[in-house]
C-alpha cells in the first residue's frame, strides 16, 4: 500500500469535522511526563540508502552484548530450524484461521501447540495464545471471577513476588471491572510469599490466589502449601509460571492435593528471541471442567463426513471477541506466529531436551551465584532454592553499577530498587544455557573492578582491566 501524505488543508478539514482545534488535542489524555516533545535522533527524511545506513548503525548498538538480565525475558539458544520454518510464507503471512477449510495446516499446528502446552502444565486444556504474560494473568483473574460466582467479593490475592510489571498491568485491566486486588507481602528472609500474612488474609472471602513459580526473585515458592490453602478456603489457584522451568519442576496440575486450576505465563522462553522486548505471547491453560470460561481461541480435532481427520476452532465463536463488555476477552490478540515458533521449538527439543536445557540453566545460575559470592561487598539476599536468577545486594548504588557495566557492553541485571525499595541496593541477575564458564568468569572479574572503581569508567584492553 503506498504512503499518501495529507496536505495541510486535508488536516484542517478533518480537525474541523471532528471539532478539534489542533492535532495536539487528540493526545491530551496522555500524561505530560510520558510525552516526547521531539525526537532529535530521528531525521525528517532520508533516502533509501541513507535510511539503510542509519538502521545498520542503530542495530550495532544492540550487538555484542553479554546479557545477565532476566526478569521475565530470557536469552536462550533458538535452533536455526525454528525461525527458518516460521519465516516460510505459509506461516509468516497466515491469517487467523476462521475458515477451517482453508486453514488446516495452521489449525493442526495450533492443536499440536495446545497439546504440548497442556502436557507441560499438567492440565487438560490450553488455548491458542494470548497477547503476553502480563495480560494472560489479567485474563486468568477475570476467568477466575467468572468461575467462582458463589464468592461475591471478587477479591484476588496477588503476591508481591509476582513480576511488578505484571501487577501493574493486572491492576490497570481489572480495576474497572469490580475486582479487588489484595497484595500479599513476602518474607524478607526467604523471598517467598509470607505464609503468616497469607493465613490472616485468606480467612476473609477470596475468589482466587495467584501463585508464581519461580517467583520474580527467581525463588521457588511453596506451591503445594499455597494451592491447598487456597482450595481449603474455597478459592481457585492461578499459577504464573516459567514454561521452561516446568520441564524440570512440578507441573501446576500436580500442585497440592488437586492441582492448580489455571496456569498462565509468558511463552517467550520457548523459541522466541529477546528481540529488544517483543513481540512475545502469553499462554493460558486450565482444567477441563473450566474450559467454557477460557478466553482466546481453542482448536479442536474432529472428523468430516467422510471420516477424515480435520481441525476447527471450537467452543467459542468469532463474535465473542467483538462483544465489548459481554465478551469473554477483549485482548486475546492472535500471536500465532510466536506460537508457531514455540511449537517447532518444543517439537525439536522434546521433553528430554527441554529438561536438559532447564538443567543447564540451573547449573550456570548456581555457578554464577558461587562465583559472585567471592566478590568483596556482594551479599546474597535470599538463601532459598532458585531457578534462572537470584538477588544480590551491592555496596554501591545499583544504577551506577549498571551504567558502568553498560559501557562495557554487559547487561548486568535488573535493578530492584524502583519496585522493591525496601530491599536497598539490590540487583536481580540471571544465567541461562547461553552462558559459558568463561562468560561468568569475565563478569565476576569485571564486577570486582566495578565495585572498586569509585565511579571511574572501566575499560578492557588486551584482557587487562583498568580504571580510568
Amino acid at each position: 500500500m503506498p504512503f499518501i501524505p495529507h496536505s495541510e488543508n486535508d488536516i484542517k478539514a478533518m480537525l474541523a469535522t471532528i471539532g478539534v482545534a489542533d492535532i495536539e488535542q487528540l493526545f491530551a489524555e496522555i500524561p505530560a511526563h510520558l510525552r516526547v516533545k521531539n525526537l532529535p535522533p530521528v531525521p525528517e527524511s532520508l533516502t533509501e540508502m541513507e535510511l539503510g545506513r542509519l538502521m545498520r548503525t542503530r542495530a550495532q548498538q544492540d550487538s555484542g552484548l553479554l546479557c545477565f538480565m532476566g526478569a521475565g525475558a530470557y536469552e536462550h539458544h533458538v535452533p536455526a530450524a525454528v525461525w527458518s520454518l516460521v519465516s516460510r510464507g505459509e506461516f509468516m503471512t497466515a491469517y487467523t484461521p476462521y475458515q477451517a477449510e482453508a486453514s488446516q495446516g495452521t489449525l493442526q499446528l495450533l492443536y499440536e501447540y495446545q497439546t504440548m502446552m497442556a502436557s507441560l502444565m499438567g492440565l487438560d486444556v490450553s488455548n491458542a495464545s494470548m497477547y503476553d504474560g502480563a495480560t494472560a494473568l489479567a485474563e486468568a483473574i477475570l476467568m477466575a471471577v467468572r468461575l467462582n460466582r458463589k464468592n461475591k467479593t471478587n477479591r484476588i490475592l496477588l503476591p508481591k513476588t509476582i513480576h511488578p510489571f505484571y501487577r501493574q498491568v493486572v491492576k490497570t485491566i481489572v480495576s474497572q471491572q469490580g475486582v479487588e486486588i489484595i497484595d500479599v507481602p513476602f518474607d524478607k528472609t526467604t523471598g517467598r510469599v509470607s505464609l503468616a500474612a497469607l493465613e490472616k488474609i485468606v480467612k476473609e472471602d477470596i475468589t482466587a490466589l495467584v501463585v508464581p513459580q519461580p517467583n520474580f526473585f527467581g525463588v521457588l515458592e511453596e506451591v503445594d502449601v499455597l494451592t491447598d490453602l487456597a482450595h481449603a478456603n474455597n478459592a481457585l489457584t492461578i499459577a504464573v509460571v516459567n514454561p521452561l522451568a516446568m520441564a524440570l519442576l512440578k507441573a501446576p496440575g500436580q500442585w497440592g492435593a488437586s492441582g492448580a486450576d489455571i496456569a498462565c505465563g509468558e511463552g517467550q522462553p520457548l523459541g522466541v528471541p529477546l528481540a529488544s522486548g517483543g513481540p512475545y505471547y502469553g499462554f493460558l491453560c486450565c482444567k477441563k471442567e473450566l474450559v467454557r470460561q477460557l478466553p482466546g481461541r481453542v482448536v479442536g480435532r474432529t472428523v468430516d463426513s467422510e471420516g477424515k481427520q480435520g481441525f476447527v476452532l471450537t467452543i467459542q465463536a468469532r463474535e465473542q471477541h467483538i462483544r465489548r463488555a459481554k465478551a469473554t476477552s477483549n485482548i486475546c490478540t492472535n500471536q500465532g506466529l510466536l506460537v508457531t515458533a514455540s511449537t517447532i521449538y518444543m517439537s525439536l527439543m522434546g521433553p528430554k531436551g527441554l529438561r536438559q536445557v532447564a538443567l543447564v540453566c540451573h547449573h550456570m545460575m548456581q555457578l554464577l551465584k558461587e562465583k559472585l559470592m567471592t566478590v568483596p561487598g556482594i551479599e546474597l539476599v535470599f538463601q532459598t532454592p532458585c531457578f534462572h536468577e537470584f538477588v544480590i545486594r551491592l555496596p554501591k548504588p545499583v544504577e551506577q553499577v549498571l551504567r558502568e557495566f553498560a559501557e562495557l557492553k554487559i547487561q548486568a541485571g535488573f535493578s530492584l530498587r524502583p519496585a522493591y525499595p525496601e530491599l536497598g541496593e539490590c540487583l536481580l541477575v540471571c544465567a541461562t544455557e547461553t552462558k559459558t564458564p568463561e562468560d561468568i568468569e569475565k563478569f565476576v572479574t569485571l564486577f570486582t573492578a566495578v565495585l572498586s572503581s569509585n565511579g571511574h569508567n572501566i575499560k578492557e584492553k588486551n584482557d587487562v582491566r583498568t580504571c580510568l
